[in-house]
């Protein structure tokens, strides 16, 4: 593959078209990612060749972050341009009510002309009566368990190299068409597969073609896996959910080498098959009019604090990685960091703003086409956001509001509540919680006062 990089590179940067012709999207949405875990972001082991020549050649932006980190509630958070807090039933936190679904990003770019392709997770759970196939011109739903599937000729293939497969044929299908397309391949890797383990691989089945990758390699402990880190952390966090999967994956250094091996080729696989996938779309004559995007629906803990999984509040789980690939734009603005805080529910504003529709009013996010064309941040940018996670089965629901430098978290099942306060500048690794330090009271109060705020305005966007 690596002789292939050069010969990719000529063909993905290429002259701007004029500027009337509406862009090819063509969106890659990996699953379980934290933001470092790229080349590109910086880590040492991990390969990731595709997605770090599109960062040299785009915008990376280092603080994207989720507003409800978990798999199904990113991505409706996608779709509609809500947050769970808008978007879900009152009385049932898993299920997105009808009212939240009028407004879908690919509805409305079909309604403009696009033609829409789907392949791939598709984990939303919608009233019972959504047919996610009526939104999309072309749709398949490509789910793990199993992650290898059986091909009629009885082979198998791995569900990362089968939605690089369907994204070709929706690519070479453009042939002879004129109007623009917007493709999703929504990856179900780096999902673990825990009820889909074969023996000696642990839990992350990886493409095939990652085979024998990062054996001769010693992965390093978890940077924050000092017991004392774990120790520090109230009762209920010990004995949640995120405890119960790190002794599944994490708690012994032959667990831990096995399961992170087979994690880092299942990221490098998503790698590959984008590979693939823009190689085609640069033989199709499509890339120098096609925008690309890399992020992921959630972080992932990875061993660090001594927990697996996401859903809390901690950076690990809530920050992933984007990266954006314009073509059209010129050759100072590429190779760019954008520091400047990003949203999940952002993007859906962003594919509307590429296309020229009007975003609608309801979305709860903004476009990052300025930050991309630009190198300021426009006026009046977010400063903080609303965070939030559902989980009363392990007493682990929570609310709270992420800002440029304080963090506040409160669990709610907890009686009372039991609150978190950051400082991020001084405590990146929020490992002091300052939330009974009578020197940050304001502060506290401030923080308090501003998820109400927050709370309020979203319950009531879609009453």
């Amino acid at each position: 593959m690596k002789h292939l990089l050069p010969t990719l590179l000529l063909l993905l940067v290429v002259s701007p078209l004029p500027g009337d012709e509406r862009p090819n999207i063509l969106f890659f949405f990996a699953d379980d990612q934290r933001h470092d875990t790229l080349g590109c972001a910086g880590h040492e082991i991990i390969e990731t060749p595709t997605i770090d020549r599109l960062a040299a050649n785009g915008v990376r932006f280092t603080n994207m972050f989720v507003t409800r980190s978990t798999c199904w509630a990113s991505r409706t958070t996608i779709l509609t341009g809500l947050t769970s807090r808008s978007s879900v039933e009152s009385d049932r936190s898993d299920t997105v009510k009808p009212e939240a679904l009028t407004e879908l990003y690919p509805d409305l770019l079909r309604e403009a002309g696009y033609r829409t392709g789907f392949y791939g997770k598709w984990h939303a759970r919608m009233p019972k009566d959504f047919k996610p196939g009526e939104h999309f011109d072309e749709y398949e739903r490509i789910f793990r368990k199993p992650y290898f599937k059986t091909m009629p000729d009885g082979s198998k293939r791995h569900e990362t190299e089968l939605i690089g497969d369907r994204g070709i044929a929706f690519i070479k299908s453009q042939r002879g068409k004129e109007g623009p397309f917007c493709l999703n391949l929504w990856f179900n890797a780096g999902h673990a597969e825990d009820k889909d383990r074969v023996p000696g691989t642990g839990h992350y089945p990886w493409p095939k073609a990652m085979d024998g990758k990062y054996d001769d390699i010693d992965i390093p402990a978890p940077r924050l896996s000092d017991p004392a880190i774990f120790e520090n952390h109230p009762e209920f966090f010990q004995t949640s959910n995120h405890r119960e999967r790190y002794h599944w994956r994490w708690d012994s250094p032959e667990k831990y080498q096995l399961n992170m091996r087979a994690y880092f080729r299942m990221l490098s696989g998503i790698d590959h098959a984008m590979s693939r996938v823009l190689k085609v779309l640069a033989e199709e004559g499509l890339a120098d009019n096609t925008i690309v995007i890399y992020t992921a629906d959630n972080g992932y803990y990875m061993g660090d604090h001594g927990f697996a999984g996401k859903w809390s509040h901690h950076e690990q789980s809530q920050r992933v990685p984007l990266i954006i690939y314009d073509p059209h734009q010129p050759e100072g603005r590429r190779k760019r960091i954008v520091d400047t805080m990003a949203l999940n529910m952002d993007l859906p504003s962003t594919f509307l703003d590429w296309a020229g529709v009007t975003v609608p009013a309801s979305y709860q996010g903004r476009s990052l086409k300025p930050l991309v064309d630009w190198e300021t941040t426009p006026d009046g940018w977010r400063t903080d956001f609303f965070c939030e996670h559902l989980n009363t089965k392990y007493a682990m629901s929570w609310e709270g509001v992420r800002g440029l430098r304080y963090k506040y978290a409160r669990y709610t099942d907890q009686k009372p509540a039991f609150e978190f306060l950051h400082d991020l500048m001084n405590d990146p690794d929020e490992l002091v919680n300052l939330a009974n330090d009578s020197a940050y009271a304001t502060q506290l109060e401030h923080l308090r006062l501003r998820t109400e705020a927050l709370i309020d305005r979203y319950n009531q966007s879609r009453k």
